[in-house]
């Protein structure tokens, strides 16, 4: 039955983005035509590949629309939301009912109109979802359908982040990891920001050029060099965080390429001519040693 609710939803629903993400993955685990399934926050965050706010937006914005509730008077496996998509359950009913006699009879599409069926209670049991039995005690479930008596949305900041700097001077780094000669403009307007050539080569750095072998690599001098090559390339821009210049520059350095020993002097040769001047690229010492080899005797003329 999942089938033709999810076959409703391609063809039939007008939501769009995360909602039709989430429409989908609630009609993915319909069991019969009465379109009621069970879901977790969790699964369909995971299944949507989205965030806990944007679950929570699809599922008002589709409430809103008319094409889910949320019945919030049953429960499903281990106290999770059952929802209902009515637009489909009564589309479902629609063609059940014309083709109750003929299979290939023709269906009208979807209208406003269509009512929705009721639900049965009993067959509901079979799947798992069971009339919600609280206790007094019991809190209420929060209404994800942005109702006025819904309670007010929790802070969804995790309990160990930190709202508030740490304790010590006002020149200390908020982050441990950074040293303080990256941090040196934090008291300012732009705390914690730095050009690149205000930031500085830290131990974590250095550690891990060595443990990827970019230093033996390069080697020291080679290291240097690459490091005022990204300074030159990263002058004109924008302040960022030492994290963030610290990122960019491993980068760079991982795609350095490594130093090729000097390859030998075709100019050496007995009847070459005379080596190329210093500053020669590759390109013309190799056109040089062409036409040095054209110009020598062959002994054939």
């Amino acid at each position: 039955m999942s089938r033709d609710t999810r076959e409703w939803a391609w063809e039939h629903s007008a939501s769009r983005g995360n909602a039709r993400l989430v429409l989908l993955s609630i009609a993915d685990r319909i069991p019969d035509a009465q379109c009621v399934a069970w879901a977790s926050l969790t699964s369909l965050m995971r299944r949507t590949n989205a965030s806990r706010n944007a679950v929570r937006a699809a599922i008002t914005a589709l409430a809103v629309a008319g094409e889910l509730e949320v019945l919030d008077d049953l429960d499903g496996p281990q106290h999770s939301t059952v929802y209902r998509l009515p637009q489909a359950a009564a589309w479902l009913a629609k063609v059940a009912a014309a083709r109750k006699d003929d299979p290939e009879a023709y269906v009208e599409p979807p209208a406003a109109s269509d009512p929705t069926p009721e639900l049965d209670i009993e067959r509901l049991r079979r799947h798992g979802i069971w009339p919600k039995t609280r206790s007094e005690s019991d809190p209420p479930r929060q209404d994800l359908t942005g109702s006025e008596s819904a309670p007010p949305r929790q802070n969804l900041t995790p309990p160990r982040v930190r709202s508030r700097p740490l304790p010590g001077s006002d020149s200390a780094p908020q982050n441990r990891s950074e040293p303080k000669v990256n941090r040196k403009d934090s008291s300012n307007g732009a705390a914690g920001l730095t050009s690149a050539a205000d930031w500085q080569v830290d131990d974590a750095c250095l550690s891990w050029a060595q443990q990827q072998g970019h230093l033996a690599r390069l080697g020291e001098h080679g290291l240097q060099a690459s490091d005022a090559k990204w300074r030159h390339h990263r002058a004109d821009r924008s302040p960022r965080s030492a994290a963030a210049w610290a990122a960019d520059w491993r980068s760079w350095i991982a795609r350095e390429h490594s130093p090729t020993p000097q390859r030998p002097n075709l100019y050496a040769l007995p009847g070459g001519t005379p080596p190329p001047q210093t500053g020669m690229t590759r390109t013309e010492a190799h056109m040089a040693a062409l036409l040095a080899a054209v110009d020598d005797p062959t002994g054939t003329e």
